[in-house]
C-alpha cells in the first residue's frame, strides 16, 4: 500500500470524496473490453480476513495493519489480518468447536469442505499476521500465550506453507474455536480486475491472555484504533484504505463494545458486494451496490490523461487484507 497523503490523493490519482480511494488508469479500457466480450473475467480466489476487536475504557478498538509500500498488492493501505484460503484445509477433518460445518456452509454460502477451509483461513491468518490464535486444547478454552520459540517455528512454517493449518492444529492437538468468529460481510473483486478475490470478512474478540504483535512480513506497522477514528482518518486522506475496509469500519461504528458487534454478526447479510460498471458517452460509471460513497464517474478526458501515467495498482474491492 502506498503511504496515504493528507491532500486526498494517492499514487498521483484523485482521491475523490474519501482520501484513500482511487482507481487504476487501465480500468476504463478493461471495462470496455468486458462490455464487448473481449475480456474474460478471472475466477476469484477464496480469501478470509478478520476484524479483531478488544474493549477499552473508552469503547472498543480494532486491530489494523499497514501493508508495506513495497507490496505489489495494496501497498501502504490499512487493512485487517487476512489472506487466501489454503485448499489443503478442505481435506483434513479438524477438531472443531462452535457451530457445525453445515451451519457455517449455510452461513457462508458454500459447501462444508469449503466452509472449513474459509474458517481455517480466517483463524490461520489472524495467527500468522497478528500472533493471535483462536484455538485451544479443549472446546471451551484458548491457548494463553503464543510467543515462545516453538510457537514461532510453527507460525513460520505456516507462513511458508510447509504445512496446512489443519495439520498444525492436529499435530498440536488443538480445537478450532469457530464460535469465536462471526461472519460479517463478503466482497468480490470486480470482474474487470486481473487479480480477483472472493473475501469473507469476520469479526472476533481478542482472547483473554493473548496479545497482538506485528508478526507479518507484509506490514510495517500495526495499530489498535477506534473504528470511528480510523474512518475519520480515511476521510481526511490520512489513512489509505480500500472500499471493503472503510465500509466495514463505518459499520462497526454502530456498536460500543466488542460483544455487541459479535452479537450482531449472525444477522448480517453476506450477499456478496460486487462492483458494477457501465459505459456512458462521457466515460465510465463505477458503483458498488449498497455503498453509494464509492460511486465514481471517470470522464473520458480523465481516462486519456491518466492512461499514459504510471500507477500503483490497488483493486478497489474484495481483496484480502
Amino acid at each position: 500500500m502506498a503511504n496515504a497523503r493528507a491532500d486526498g490523493q494517492a499514487g498521483g490519482r484523485p482521491g475523490g470524496r474519501t482520501g484513500g480511494q482511487w482507481y487504476p488508469p487501465e480500468w476504463p479500457e478493461r471495462i470496455r473490453a468486458l462490455a464487448d466480450g473481449t475480456l474474460v473475467p478471472v475466477t476469484p480466489k477464496r480469501a478470509a480476513t478478520v476484524m479483531l476487536l478488544k474493549d477499552t475504557g473508552d469503547g472498543y478498538v480494532v486491530h489494523m495493519l499497514r501493508r508495506r509500500t513495497s507490496m505489489a498488492f495494496a501497498g501502504g493501505a490499512y487493512a485487517y489480518p487476512g489472506g487466501g484460503v489454503d485448499p489443503r484445509d478442505d481435506d483434513l477433518h479438524v477438531r472443531w468447536a462452535g457451530p457445525t460445518r453445515a451451519w457455517w456452509a449455510d452461513r457462508l454460502g458454500v459447501d462444508e469442505t469449503a466452509a472449513q477451509a474459509i474458517v481455517c483461513a480466517a483463524v490461520r491468518e489472524t495467527y500468522e499476521e497478528a500472533g493471535v490464535l483462536l484455538a485451544g486444547p479443549t472446546p471451551d478454552s484458548v491457548v494463553g500465550d503464543t510467543t515462545g520459540p516453538d510457537w514461532e517455528a510453527d507460525r513460520a512454517g505456516l507462513v511458508a506453507r510447509e504445512m496446512s493449518f489443519a495439520e498444525f492444529l492436529d499435530r498440536r492437538g488443538l480445537v478450532l474455536r469457530s464460535d469465536l468468529l462471526g461472519g460479517w460481510t463478503r466482497w468480490i473483486t470486480p470482474e474487470f480486475e486481473p487479480r480477483r478475490y472472493d473475501t469473507w470478512f469476520f469479526v472476533a474478540a481478542l482472547p483473554e491472555g493473548q496479545r497482538t504483535r506485528n508478526a507479518s512480513t507484509e506490514a510495517d506497522r500495526t495499530v489498535w484504533i477506534a473504528p470511528s477514528e480510523a474512518a475519520a482518518g480515511h476521510d481526511r486522506g490520512e489513512l489509505l484504505m480500500m472500499p471493503p475496509t472503510i465500509a466495514t469500519l463505518r459499520q462497526l461504528t454502530a456498536y460500543t463494545a466488542a460483544a455487541q458487534a459479535l452479537e450482531a454478526a449472525p444477522a448480517r447479510d453476506l450477499t456478496p458486494v460486487l462492483a458494477t460498471a457501465r459505459l456512458d458517452e462521457g466515460g465510465v460509471v463505477l458503483s458498488w451496490p449498497g455503498h453509494d460513497e464509492f460511486t465514481r464517474h471517470i470522464p473520458q478526458h480523465t481516462q486519456d490523461t491518466q492512461h499514459s501515467q504510471p500507477t500503483q495498482h490497488i483493486p478497489n474491492g474484495g481483496a484480502p487484507a
